[in-house]
């Protein structure tokens, strides 16, 4: 049973899980920087301990510092709250093996969600419909004008690390393919460290909807209905709004569905989510699974 929880975050998110922990009466640990002494997650927390400079290298992203810091002050687990380590699959292993309970997915999760490839396999494994494209990585235009030339223009060039809308590159023949593919191989390797693409049917006139996910370790798995997510600028979300006024319950319960299965193949434990794209004919494609508590999470 969980005591005492150290809270690698600060700001609003560390808020929330100090009140919950209150709640529950688990003793809460917040860390901080220079820059937040003063803070009131600070305050708030039953303990709190420094652990740097103001920079996020030297504090927030510290993770041996993080965790040397849960296992001195006698913590049970460790909390990531969303942004700084909470995708950080070393830092969850390294957690694993300090025998603290990291809340969230394990490490070997979150590099299967984060490897676009390697979750559409997991996928098509699951039966869960995903976007027309590449079975695979494509290294030479050659490959990708074949695949495009199969599925049909326009197609989108994707890094396979990508998100938020960075590393995507809209094609609509194959002139352009060619002089994009190069300059999407760059973007990606520059922003991500690897230029790996795929390519991927560009799908118009979409909604983009996301279930949000809940599973245990003992493999108990819900979704917790939807939210309607396509106003967007730039790939980026504006706004959202619950329930999405296109999904009746018949298909909530379908798509929900989808997104218990998606979060079973990559075996999936916490809070997270699965992103979909709705066709204008009511079709849906699975696209991604967010490997960390968001921003929308109540």
């Amino acid at each position: 049973m969980i005591k005492k929880i150290l809270i690698a975050n600060r700001g609003e998110i560390a808020i929330r899980v100090i009140k919950t922990c209150n709640a529950l009466g688990i003793k809460s640990v917040a860390v901080y920087s220079d820059e937040d002494v003063s803070s009131k997650h600070v305050k708030m927390a039953s303990e709190a301990y420094h652990i740097g400079a103001a920079s996020p290298a030297e504090s927030y992203l510290n993770i041996k510092k993080i965790v040397e810091t849960a296992v001195s002050c006698g913590a049970d687990a460790i909390h990531p709250g969303y942004g700084f380590l909470s995708e950080n699959a070393d830092f969850a292993d390294l957690c694993e093996k300090k025998k603290l309970n990291f809340i969230g997915p394990s490490g070997e999760s979150m590099r299967l969600c984060g490897d676009k490839m390697l979750c559409k396999a997991a996928m098509a494994k699951a039966k869960v419909p995903t976007v027309p494209g590449s079975p695979g990585i494509v290294e030479e235009v050659e490959k990708a004008l074949d695949i495009a030339h199969t599925i049909g223009y326009p197609v989108l060039l994707k890094s396979v690390f990508g998100g938020g809308g960075r590393g995507i590159r809209l094609v609509h023949n194959e002139q352009e393919l060619k002089q994009e593919f190069e300059l999407a191989s760059g973007e990606s390797k520059a922003a991500f460290g690897k230029s790996e693409l795929f390519v991927e049917k560009f799908l118009p006139k979409i909604r983009h909807i996301e279930f949000q996910l809940a599973r245990d370790k003992h493999g108990n798995t819900v979704h917790i209905f939807e939210r309607e997510c396509s106003i967007q600028r730039r790939h980026q979300k504006l706004i959202e709004m619950s329930p999405s006024p296109v999904v009746d319950q018949k298909t909530r319960d379908e798509v929900g569905q989808l997104a218990v299965k998606a979060t079973i193949a990559v075996d999936y434990t916490n809070a997270g989510t699965a992103e979909f794209l709705r066709l204008d004919d009511g079709t849906f494609y699975f696209i991604e699974i967010n490997a960390r508590l968001q921003v929308e999470h109540p």
